[in-house]
Parts: structure tokens; C-alpha cells; sequence
């Protein structure tokens, strides 16, 4: 099949873009691995590394291929695609943005409660690449919290956090970083008299050392996560996840790898109760789940339904 993927960021977004913007690109690669003709449009962006080489560099926008995946164009405005299948991946948060711009059926959301608030039933896992990260079956005394934006660490259950640290004594890692630098600094300060260890943006080996030696990830957000790549990241790391009911988690996570929690007495008994979890089944539900492979096979789905649905239309 041949695919035209859209996406404005620098290259790769691993280095300096998004979890979304990766998320792309790890679709693009996985599209070309399994032998499709994938054209990627980075628009004018600088590619800091080279792409695999089952992966065409293109800088305009194509048509001559089966489906398009126009990730750079926002949901809010509009996109004509000459009358080719296309579909966009549609990664905010519930219920809370600016749709109108797309038809509906051409959203794929990242999770089934993630489609459900926006009245779809359409779509797919995001994924991680099991390279990027460390494997491990002996953990550090620590416990990881991950965030994009400190500004948002209330909203993804940092004040639950405390009190667990307050409650059990327990060591906490937290890794984020804000653009404002003053806020950042005022956060770091906080940290350290909670007590709590602050350790600012962390990407790459860093971040796959504090995954993989993590005794779990605590995920108590307060919002509805429309999937939470926290999640996949620690699994393949062996790392089990105590998280929040909101949003996908529900999903993700397994009895077999975590804890699903709703009251800060159902946290504490998680935390008591790690080692019930099993570093293998956390890694094997991550390979099986969440595989950047996985995630293009079922995207590859998704195009062969798209391309029915537009062909039916034009005969009718």
C-alpha cells in the first residue's frame, strides 16, 4: 500500500518533539518494516537524524497513493483530500476540543474510552519502541511520577503522590520540566521540602534508567487520560503501574501488571501488594500490546476500512 503520512515537527521527535509527534513517527517506520510505501511530509522541518530506509522524505503534500495521514492539519480546520481515503490520529484530551474541522469518521482516537467520549468507536493503541528502553526484574527503592508540564502535575495526581510519600515514608522520583523556568524552579524547591527527589525533563538512557529501576510508576492522575504513554513505558521496563480509574487506564492496565485505584487506601494496599506483580508479564503485555509494530498493523486496518468506505461512496 502506499501511504502519505503528514507531521510538522523536526525529525526525530524523540530528541525534541512530543510523545504524539514520536508516536508518529514510530507509525511511519512500522508502516515501512511490514512493506508498504510510506511517504513522510515533515513539511520544512530539520531532520536531525536519517530516516529508516523503508521511509520516503517528501516535503509537499502527495496524492498519487492509496490513503492519506495528515497529522500537521489541526482538528479545527479543514482538509481536502481530492477525494482520497485519509484518516488523522486525534490524541486530546476528552470531550474538550475543537473538532468541527473533520468529519468524525475520519478521527482514529487512542483509546476505546477516549472514542467513546467523542461518540466514535474508532481506535487504536499508541506504542513505544522496545529499543528505546531497559528491561529489568531488580528494582531501585524508588517510586517514579511522570509529567509533560509541571504546570499540569496537580491535574495527574501529584497531591496524592505527597500524601502517599507522607503516608508511607516511600521514596519519589519525579521527572518533568515547564518552559517557564521560574515555575520549575519554584516546583524543584517544593520537591525538596516534601522531600521528594526532582530530577527536571528526562529523555533517553535517563529516562529508561529511572523507568527500569523503578519499584512502580504511580499514575494517580485526576483527569480522563485518553491513553497515558506512561503506561507502555514502564511496562516494557518490567515496571509495574499503580494508577487512577480515569480515562484509559482502565484499559492498559491488567491485574496481572498493576493496580487500578479510586481512594488513597486503595493505593496504599497497591503499593503493599507489588510483589504480587511479575516483571516478565509487565514486559510480555507491552510486547504484545503495545509494540510499535502493533500499532501499524492496526492502523493498516484502519486505512483498508477507509478505502472500502471511500470507494462505496464514489460508486453510489
Amino acid at each position: 500500500m502506499r501511504i502519505y503520512i503528514s507531521s510538522n515537527h523536526q525529525y526525530p521527535a524523540k530528541l525534541t518533539g512530543s510523545a504524539s509527534q514520536h508516536t508518529t513517527d514510530l507509525l511511519a517506520r512500522g508502516l515501512g518494516e511490514q512493506g508498504h510505501d510510506v511517504f513522510y511530509d515533515l513539511r520544512e522541518n530539520e531532520i536531525l537524524e536519517p530516516l529508516p530506509d523503508s521511509v520516503t522524505l517528501v516535503r509537499e503534500r502527495m496524492f498519487d497513493v492509496d490513503v492519506l495521514q495528515p497529522q500537521d492539519v489541526p482538528p479545527s480546520g479543514s482538509f481536502d483530500s481530492c477525494g482520497k481515503p485519509w484518516v488523522r490520529t486525534f490524541q486530546a484530551h476528552f470531550g474538550n476540543h475543537d473538532i468541527s474541522g473533520f468529519s468524525k469518521e475520519n478521527l482514529i482516537f487512542v483509546s476505546r474510552s477516549h472514542a467513546q467520549s467523542y461518540g466514535s468507536d474508532r481506535y487504536v493503541y499508541n506504542s513505544i519502541d522496545p529499543a528505546e528502553f531497559i528491561y529489568s526484574e531488580t528494582k531501585s527503592d524508588y517510586f517514579i511520577f511522570l509529567v509533560c508540564g509541571l504546570e499540569r502535575a496537580v491535574l495527574k495526581g501529584f497531591g496524592l503522590a505527597l500524601l502517599l510519600v507522607q503516608e508511607l515514608g516511600m521514596k519519589l522520583v519525579v521527572a518533568g520540566s515547564s518552559k517557564n523556568k521560574f515555575y520549575q524552579r519554584e516546583f524543584a524547591a517544593m520537591c525538596k521540602v516534601q522531600g521528594v527527589e526532582f530530577v527536571g525533563e528526562i529523555r533517553g538512557q535517563q529516562k529508561a534508567e529511572l523507568i527500569a529501576g523503578a519499584k512502580a510508576l504511580l499514575a494517580p492522575t485526576l483527569i480522563h487520560e485518553p491513553f497515558g504513554l506512561v503506561v507502555p513505558e514502564a511496562l516494557i521496563s518490567g515496571t509495574p503501574v499503580i494508577c487512577s480509574d480515569r480515562g484509559a487506564f482502565r484499559e492498559l492496565v491488567s491485574p496481572d501488571v498493576g493496580f487500578i485505584c479510586g481512594k488513597l487506601n486503595e493505593y496504599i494496599a497497591a503499593v503493599e501488594r507489588l510483589n504480587e506483580i511479575s516483571p516478565q508479564a509487565c514486559r510480555e503485555k507491552a510486547m504484545r500490546d503495545f509494540h510499535y509494530l502493533t500499532m501499524a498493523a492496526n492502523y493498516l486496518k484502519e486505512y483498508e476500512k477507509e478505502i472500502l468506505v471511500t470507494k462505496n461512496q464514489s460508486v453510489n
